[in-house]
């Protein structure tokens, strides 16, 4: 049996990784600036991370949510604690695109309503409901394509308001990313983000917050939309959360009542993924991650802002998209091959990503910033 092809590859194989280091099977060492989408939110391989993992393996690995499973109810104490959101509930599941899935459901659920408002270049996942939500046309299969989600520009207060007028009364649910990740790392205004919240109770819809690329620490504070000064109803998490272990989750405000059988999920909040969970929290917490994601996000913004070649950077934390005044492939194929550094891309051909992990030091960002300038000075002069 083959692999179904459906990515494309690079020619390294990794085996081994520590912080933001990686070492291909030749024994070369890259620098990992991206952290497989935003995933490996404190480090490959945290000390304290692989020992949780590993002592919960010798106890129990998996059991089905048919039984107690005190872990749960530890994870969702802290994730409480340190983003803000005590009095919220948390239901864990697989993934993010299952995240907003559940979120777009629980939406649907408590309104009685089907319609939705997405945003045009908007990444929600590859499920059903997610994907539809998505605006790229080229993932949506026939049988995900649905008269139910009306897309609009992003940061547009004006279209935002006209759609709330002209769909209120049958709208769900509005559904926005903390920050545009595969979009380019698109930032909403204040204003916006404010307009959503207040057009959502208006019209009796709740406003989901899409954080699984954007939270966990990644903005400077454990969630994007923190920095308006906002509450939504429903915040969706994944990726950093479990550091590399798939976990996801989505946090429901009290206002939305549970009930046995509501939502289900086989494999979500098994032990290993709650420890995996547990273990992030510890460290952001302990190792002051949201403070380091602060400084080094407004060092790296503030270098390279400065570099010719650079059109604009748009960052929040170490969330950061480069866009420059050409598509970046071929810039992002010299770090990698030529400096040993991964970078991410984005649905905007001009922009390069990085989401390095919240770990990341001043001689590891001077590193990139190095190489970066040196390939950007050689293309101006060639």
């Amino acid at each position: 049996m083959n692999l179904f092809d459906v990515y494309p590859l690079f020619d390294i194989e990794p085996v081994r990784a520590a912080g933001l280091s990686v070492w291909d099977k030749e024994g070369r060492k890259y620098l990992d600036l991206y952290g497989g989408h935003a995933v490996i939110s404190i480090g490959h391989s945290h000390p304290h991370y692989v020992k949780r993992i590993a002592r919960q393996l010798y106890d129990i690995g998996f059991y089905s949510n048919a039984v107690q499973n005190p872990l749960q109810v530890e994870l969702a104490e802290k994730l409480g604690k340190l983003s803000g959101y005590v009095d919220y509930s948390l239901f864990l599941c697989n993934s993010g695109a299952e995240a907003n899935e559940n979120a777009l459901k629980l939406a649907s659920f408590q309104t009685g309503r089907k319609k939705v408002i997405a945003f045009k270049a908007s990444f929600h996942g590859r499920t059903s409901a997610a994907v539809a939500a998505t605006d790229d046309p080229s993932i949506v299969a026939p049988i995900n394509q649905t008269e139910n989600i009306i897309f609009l520009p992003f940061n547009d207060v004006a279209a935002l308001n006209e759609a709330l007028q002209q769909h209120g009364q049958e709208l769900a649910a509005v559904i926005v990313e903390g920050i545009q990740g595969v979009g380019g790392v698109n930032i909403p205004s204040v204003d916006f983000l404010k307009a959503l919240e207040a057009g959502c109770k208006q019209m009796g819809a709740l406003l989901i917050l899409d954080e699984v690329q954007s939270g966990y620490g990644r903005s400077g504070k454990f969630f994007a939309h923190q920095h308006a000064g906002i509450k939504p109803d429903l915040i969706t998490v994944a990726k950093g959360m479990g550091n590399g272990f798939p976990v996801g989750g989505v946090l429901i405000s009290p206002e939305i009542e549970a009930r046995h059988g509501f939502l289900g999920t086989t494999f979500g909040g098994n032990y290993l993924a709650c420890v995996a969970a547990i273990a992030v929290l510890e460290v952001i917490e302990k190792e002051e991650l949201l403070y380091n994601t602060t400084i080094m996000g407004h060092y790296l913004l503030e270098k390279l802002e400065g570099m010719t070649g650079v059109k604009e950077v748009r960052a929040m934390g170490l969330m950061i998209g480069i866009e420059l005044h050409e598509p970046c492939a071929g810039i992002r194929k010299l770090l990698l091959n030529e400096f040993g550094i991964f970078t991410g891309s984005s649905s905007n051909k001009n922009t390069l990503r990085l989401l390095p992990a919240l770990t990341i030091s001043k001689s590891e960002a001077d590193q990139f910033l190095k190489a970066f300038s040196t390939i950007l000075s050689k293309k101006v002069t060639a």
